[in-house]
């Protein structure tokens, strides 16, 4: 397999994966903590209750996009300010997400890893390789 293919490839598990931890962090406000109870958390961060309704749509049409490879640029840098909300959020719980109310490391992390998929875009394995996939990400598909 050549070095671009495996770029490729690559990017596409980053986008995938970061796409479904979207999602499923979606849900998780959606069915275990519930959107008022979203609501009410970031009410008890100082925050407007209603941003926690907003970081839910982000999460899930996010997340969405970015499994389907659509403006995956655009969507990646959007959802950026988020994941730094959340790791103010954890800022205060220590560094390790198994801390009690979870650590900072996680969405930090998530940040980094959200910031690199907006800066390599698609990947292979996408629905609309024109959707946001930027000029390298074409040309190194056309590589392949």
């Amino acid at each position: 397999m050549s070095e671009a293919r495996n770029v490729q490839l690559g990017a596409a598990l980053l986008r995938m994966g970061l796409g479904a931890m979207f999602i499923s962090h979606a849900l998780l406000k959606y069915f275990v903590f519930t959107l008022p109870g979203n609501a009410q958390f970031f009410e008890s961060l100082g925050l407007p209750g209603a941003l926690g309704y907003v970081t839910f749509a982000a999460e899930l049409v996010g997340g969405v996009l970015l499994i389907a490879g659509n403006y995956t640029r655009v969507v990646a840098f959007a959802l950026v300010p988020f994941l730094i909300g959340a790791t103010w959020a954890h800022s205060g719980n220590g560094w390790l997400f198994t801390s009690p109310n979870g650590g900072w490391e996680y969405p930090a992390f998530l940040t980094l890893a959200a910031l690199a998929m907006g800066l390599i875009g698609n990947g292979a394995l996408v629905r609309a390789p024109g959707l946001g996939a930027g000029r390298a990400t074409q040309t190194a598909a056309r590589a392949v």
